[in-house]
């Protein structure tokens, strides 16, 4: 297993084909420092034009950074989003890479996490991913269930599934580090019935009981589940209904990854589902929201258009 500097060095260099005289901007808050100094040593050892910027963390995953920041990632090559909360779904991030810049977010990254899934074959992961996304925008209706309860459906006509693979080397080109999974954001005020989070909740982790969550018309209507239903209830007050939308669909695909409460690390766990609830404006939804938070759910059956895909 390689270590931080090695998963660094990689991550740079195979995933964002980093290559000397690029402009790389690491972006981190205090939290993550560690993990944002390894980046920047990494990017200096390649000989790239490096930088770093340190900011203090957001309140939630899918705040927007300060306005220095979002500028400084629109200037750049290759930007790397070592954050303690996702700038993922932010329009920061996607105004960065529309004015061409290779981005890799890792939002709550440990050492640790980084040290054992970065050294993944990407060849066969992007293939996987690839096939799972071109399902999914064929697709026209989904039904999941899983044993805990989850008995949901939604559209997902028009929209278009996309592959998270680990390889952002094309201008514009985005992604998690960890990578491994298809996501596709369902049609609005489609989703219906009964969603239970089994596995783990962005911003909470591993679950102590499942959350269970009545969906009508596209949006979590009511929540049950202990501690955890109120920590998800005073998020969606703080943040408002559009918070409440059933915003993506997502499956799991990394070989290496597991459940360890960490989301970065969890929605990618191969043999799972999560659904997210908030913003799904960055990858073709129609709701922008302060907010964007997946849970997982544990032994999923995945029907599309009455086909069994897990």
């Amino acid at each position: 297993m390689p270590d931080l500097a090695s998963a660094c060095r990689l991550a740079l260099a195979e995933c964002l084909a980093v290559r000397a005289g690029d402009t790389v901007l690491v972006v981190t808050d205090t939290v993550l420092q560690t993990i944002g100094d390894a980046f920047f040593q990494a990017a200096r050892e390649l000989k790239a034009e490096a930088a770093i910027i340190t900011m203090l963390p957001r309140d939630n995953h899918g705040q927007e950074p300060p306005a220095m920041v979002a500028a400084a990632m629109r200037q750049s090559q290759v930007a790397v989003l070592a954050t303690s909360r996702s700038l993922s779904h932010t329009r920061a991030r996607r105004e960065a890479n529309a004015a061409g810049a290779r981005i890799a977010s890792l939002p709550g990254a440990t050492a640790d996490m980084l040290e054992r899934t970065l050294a993944v074959d990407y060849t066969a992961l992007a293939a996987d991913c690839e096939h799972y996304a071109a399902i999914l925008t064929r697709g026209q209706e989904v039904h999941l269930t899983t044993p805990a309860g989850t008995d949901l459906t939604f559209s997902i006509a028009g929209r278009q599934g996309y592959p998270d693979t680990g390889l952002y080397r094309r201008p514009g080109s985005f992604g998690n580090l960890p990578a491994g999974e298809a996501y596709i954001a369902p049609v609005e005020g489609t989703a219906a019935g009964l969603l239970v989070i089994d596995g783990a909740l962005a911003g909470i982790g591993v679950l102590e009981k499942p959350l269970r969550i009545k969906v009508e018309a596209g949006q979590a209507v009511a929540v049950g589940g202990g501690r955890e239903a109120r920590l998800l209830e005073d998020i969606f007050t703080r943040y408002g209904p559009a918070s409440r939308n059933i915003a993506e669909l997502g499956i799991g695909l990394n070989p290496l990854a597991r459940l360890t409460g960490n989301v970065l690390e969890d929605e990618k766990v191969r043999g799972t589902v999560h659904i997210a609830l908030g913003d799904n404006s960055t990858f073709g939804g129609q709701v922008e929201a302060p907010s964007h938070l997946d849970g997982i759910l544990l032994q999923p059956q995945l029907r599309v258009d009455g086909q069994q895909v897990l």
